[in-house]
């Protein structure tokens, strides 16, 4: 296509406001196409409801609605084929498609903008795209967690320490660690089925911004595109972007919580820890030294999350001073959106691989969980329960031990009964059997809490919720 005929097919497209073609740089800045086009298949599926809208409403004939519905089929498969030719000069998607539209069909073509205006357009495609998205996150999510569920019914009695400020705490069991993912990723999931639930309302029919004089039926059109109503005002519709803020949110907390059981393979894995053995399809090599497993899939896991916030926060700063309606500021909605969907996706099948496919070694998380005196807490509850002694009073009475032990170099159960009447009198042999760690977990029974019992239970309610 030569330059003058590209300036023809751009005024065609424009109207007779412009007498000349945008200038090279204009075009560049001012084009979508290049990062829109992935809309192609909700812009088809939008202008095909509305052709059938206008036919139903007498706007447009059967005749030229079927040329327009079978037309924008042969688009479709055009595009999905490869053989489309994209063109820059014509901007967008939108214009893309219904110039190729009309090539094909002819005048019928012309007259499907009909009623509507590219700002209620894209407000639909790109809502359409990101409900998909929201959908795929969560089919995602339910697939992460039934892999969480796996390792946790697999290890529910299976001792390892608990951690806080990444020091030895308490005794908790792998099920119970695992189980403890499956409830952030239930609030992950329940955030993005929230904020679909309120995406789902049609903004189709909104035109430029006040709506239409012609007759259409916006109900209609919504419940053909699966929505639950048509959007109630005309210059939100086409203003609002919180749909895609929403799913970046919810996107950015998923990847959180992706980030930080990454790090946790990173620590588990590595050869001071070796509580967990990833596959070699989740590790790499070393260049230069043969013994290196590298976790790169987790440690590349752990950094999405910047990509997704940062496509959050630039989304929020192209939409904080516009006003009503439409600027072109928020061509630069989609481009983000797009990026951390395609981060937030990959990382989600990756983590579900991970998790799959990992292996816990029992013996070295038993080992650990009986170090550290993890068990002191268990022996102040004792006191406090046995003894009747205050909490604090065990406490500090539990912190004399600990020190005495530490001095020794022996953990609690190690010390001798004589040692620990030398701290307090009314200390029996019945102690022993609180300070082992399987005793422990079993202990634990409360609601929520690590003891196996209670962790099949989860499991069992989960495997359920998630069939």
């Amino acid at each position: 296509m030569t330059a003058s005929d590209k300036t023809k097919a751009a005024n065609q497209m424009w109207g007779g406001r412009f007498a000349e073609g945008p200038d090279a740089i204009m075009q560049a800045i001012n084009a979508s196409i290049g990062f829109d086009k992935r809309l192609y298949a909700q812009d088809i599926a939008g202008s095909r409801a509305h052709a059938a809208m206008l036919a139903a409403t007498g706007i447009l004939s059967d005749k030229d609605a079927a040329a327009i519905g079978e037309g924008l089929l042969t688009v479709l498969s055009e595009i999905e084929t490869g053989a489309f030719q994209f063109k820059v000069e014509l901007e967008d998607i939108h214009l893309n498609v219904e110039s190729r539209l009309t090539e094909i069909v002819g005048e019928p073509g012309k007259r499907l903008h009909t009623a509507r205006s590219r700002n209620d357009q894209v407000a639909l495609d790109f809502r359409l795209w990101v409900r998909d998205q929201s959908d795929a996150a969560i089919e995602g999510l339910s697939g992460l967690m039934r892999a969480f569920v796996a390792q946790a019914e697999a290890g529910a009695d299976w001792v390892m320490p608990g951690f806080t400020h990444l020091q030895t705490a308490q005794p908790v069991t792998w099920g119970h660690h695992m189980m403890a993912y499956v409830e952030m990723f239930a609030r992950d999931r329940s955030r993005f089925e929230d904020a679909r639930r309120r995406m789902n309302e049609c903004p189709l029919g909104a035109a430029a911004l006040a709506g239409t004089g012609f007759p259409i039926d916006r109900h209609m059109t919504a419940s053909a595109l699966a929505f639950d109503r048509p959007t109630a005002n005309s210059l939100d519709s086409v203003s609002d972007r919180d749909f895609a803020l929403e799913f970046l949110a919810a996107a950015s907390i998923c990847a959180m919580h992706l980030s930080r059981f990454a790090e946790e393979l990173v620590i588990w894995s590595s050869a001071q820890f070796r509580f967990v053995r990833l596959s070699d399809k989740w590790t790499t090599g070393s260049s230069i030294m043969p013994q290196k497993k590298n976790p790169d899939a987790a440690e590349l896991l752990r950094a999405k999350l910047g990509r997704i916030l940062g496509a959050t926060v630039a989304l929020f700063t192209v939409m904080k001073g516009l006003p009503l309606t439409y600027s072109k500021d928020m061509q630069e909605d989609k481009e983000q959106v797009f990026d951390a969907a395609d981060s937030l996706m990959l990382g989600l099948a990756a983590m579900t691989g991970m998790v799959g496919d990992m292996n816990a070694n029992r013996e070295v998380l038993k080992t650990a969980a009986a170090s550290g005196f993890s068990t002191a807490t268990d022996l102040a509850d004792w006191l406090v329960r046995r003894l009747d002694l205050p909490f604090r009073e065990a406490h500090h009475v539990t912190g004399t031990l600990v020190a005495m032990a530490e001095k020794k170099g022996c953990d609690l159960p190690d010390l001798s009964l004589a040692e620990m009447n030398e701290v307090h009198a009314g200390i029996t042999d019945e102690i022993y059997s609180v300070l082992g760690v399987e005793n422990s977990i079993r202990s634990r029974m409360s609601y929520g809490g690590t003891a196996p019992d209670q962790v099949r239970a989860q499991v069992a309610r989960w495997s359920e919720a998630l069939k």
